[in-house]
């Protein structure tokens, strides 16, 4: 680690050689990309996370939860480096450095550019299917199949939510962990052929791979480029559906169980007895990342203290928006001994060394409600300010300021009336706002609002927060506007990069174009060649 120059104080920097060494070498590395995710998804390292800098402390601890684990940051010369560097420095991270050259200095040094979000899991599943030649069918069969009448049944391995939104016509929603775990009961006859559907290819083959391994005795395909190939061989697809899996029988849980045990230990997972997890916890030299794979509801429930949500499926098809160190150590839990474990054995292949699963409950604190919000330092106090005041003070002869510094995506699905959306990047950077108006900050749940009002008060600009944020504003039975245009914007909407596999509006290039870059992924790992994954063999 070298001594990088900046115009106020010497900052460290890493080689990017040197950075391409630990992903190789199994050392512990956090390369963080401090941009907006649509510059982010133009082009970036293979195992880069994107955190950007105006999400650093709302989102860092549970990326990054040892703040003496090895951090690089980087930008693309927009000036980031430096205000994250301090930041995480004042978080307490201890270990931070720069990339050499930012994202020119990791091409120019050889360094493979990857495109698009989630990459490491997708191109992992380009990888599956070419090493195992996972079985798929075309739309035409599959739609062909279906007006024939035929046995079969279709199952969606994505969100709930984005099943809803649109699916194959009779499909039900069975996310990824879910299948190995519920496919006997919805399938019983093993005459009845399983057709496993996303909306691109990740999640369709990793999933059929799954009831393959799983050794199901039906026979399996993926729904070859998922609701994407569907839409470009000109075939409807369903909207609001709401079909879901069964309870799993007993009998069928003994099996699935079994054939999960079997592959987790043929992939290398390990298991944790309750001393042996507490011993895990305590180490001061690990990166532990504790995580509950079953369904977010199921979490609410009740879950093990300190675990986060992440439910099997998309924690293998995202694995960088729950684990920003590359080689941390990845604690797995569930409550039937097969999403845990079939988790477990894809992370194993995705290069990811010490999975374990815990499977003891018994002795350990449990707690019920959605997932706490990880901070890396406490939200100081602060003027807040209610919904009822709020709604007082808008209709005054001089309303004040409200900013909103929601995802654009969130800002567009509902924000408060004459709110203005500002990312807080663009606040933490340009913090001047008009001095003859109050200001009133807000988020989704207050959090973010929170944390950029202490930034502005350190720099002198007093606002006020609207308590609970957004929601607060809702729950107290306030009407929301939906859309962003130039009119309520203050910053430009790239904290968002437009997927071309969600929702309904995707143009048929951009769909295609997606498929064509998937099809490409695996040559493109050959000359990364920083992967370390391993295909399970048959």
């Amino acid at each position: 680690m070298n001594v990088l120059s900046f115009p106020d104080a010497a900052i460290a920097e890493t080689a990017p050689e040197t950075v391409r060494d630990w992903l190789r070498g199994g050392d512990e590395i956090a390369l963080l990309d401090v941009r907006e995710e649509a510059f982010f998804a133009a082009g970036h390292p293979l195992f880069a996370v994107n955190l950007p800098l105006g999400r650093v402390e709302e989102l860092v601890a549970g990326l990054v939860p040892r703040q003496t684990a090895p951090v690089v940051v980087y930008d693309n010369g927009e000036g980031l480096v430096r205000p994250a560097v301090e930041l995480l420095g004042q978080l307490g991270y201890t270990a931070v450095s720069v990339l050499a050259g930012g994202l020119e200095g990791w091409r120019a040094s050889g360094g493979e550019l990857f495109i698009d979000v989630n990459v490491p899991s997708k191109a992992f599943g380009e990888l599956v299917e070419h090493v195992r030649h996972t079985p798929s069918l075309p739309a035409e069969e599959v739609h062909a199949r279906i007006a024939r009448g035929d046995d079969l049944v279709i199952l969606d391995a994505r969100r709930f939510v984005e099943y809803k939104t649109m699916s194959i016509p009779g499909g039900r929603s069975v996310p990824g962990a879910e299948l190995a775990l519920r496919v006997r009961d919805i399938a019983p006859s093993p005459q009845t052929t399983v057709i496993v559907n996303c909306a691109g290819r990740t999640r369709s083959i990793i999933g059929t791979q799954s009831l393959v391994n799983a050794a199901i005795p039906n026979p399996v395909f993926a729904l070859r480029n998922g609701t994407i190939g569907w839409t470009l061989a000109g075939f409807d697809l369903e909207h609001a559906a709401s079909r879901t899996a069964p309870d799993f029988t007993e009998a069928n849980h003994a099996q699935a169980r079994h054939r999960a045990q079997e592959l987790a230990e043929k992939t290398g997972v390990r298991f944790l007895s309750l001393p042996r997890f507490r011993a895990l916890e305590s180490r001061t030299d690990r990166s532990v990342y504790r995580l509950d794979v079953r369904s977010p509801e199921e979490y609410e429930a009740g879950h093990l203290a300190g675990f986060r949500s992440a439910p099997g499926g998309q924690l293998v098809q995202a694995t960088d928006e729950w684990i920003g160190v590359r080689h941390g150590t990845v604690v797995l839990t569930d409550t039937d001994g097969v999403r845990a474990r079939m988790t477990g054995h894809w992370l194993r292949q995705l290069g990811w060394k010490h999975v374990y699963v815990l499977d003891e409950w018994a002795g350990l604190k449990q707690e019920t409600g959605p997932q706490p919000v990880l901070l890396s330092r406490p939200l100081t106090t602060v003027s807040l300010i209610t919904p009822a005041d709020l709604l007082a003070q808008i209709a005054a002869a001089t309303p004040p300021l409200i900013l909103d510094l929601a995802s654009s995506r969130a800002f567009r699905a509902g924000h408060i009336p004459d709110a203005v959306f500002v990312s807080p990047t663009d606040l933490r950077i340009n913090s001047g706002l008009p001095a003859s108006r109050q200001t009133v900050l807000t988020s989704p749940d207050g959090v973010a609002a929170q944390i950029a009002a202490r930034h502005l008060a350190a720099n002198g600009v007093e606002v006020k927060v609207l308590e609970g944020g957004t929601e607060a504003w809702k729950a107290a039975g306030q009407a929301l506007e939906t859309g962003l245009s130039s009119e309520n914007t203050l910053s430009e909407p790239v904290d968002i990069y437009k997927r071309p596999y969600e929702g309904t509006d995707n143009a048929r290039e951009a769909m295609q174009a997606y498929l064509d870059w998937e099809f490409g992924l695996v040559a493109q790992l050959e000359r990364d060649g920083t992967h370390g994954f391993s295909v399970l063999e048959a």
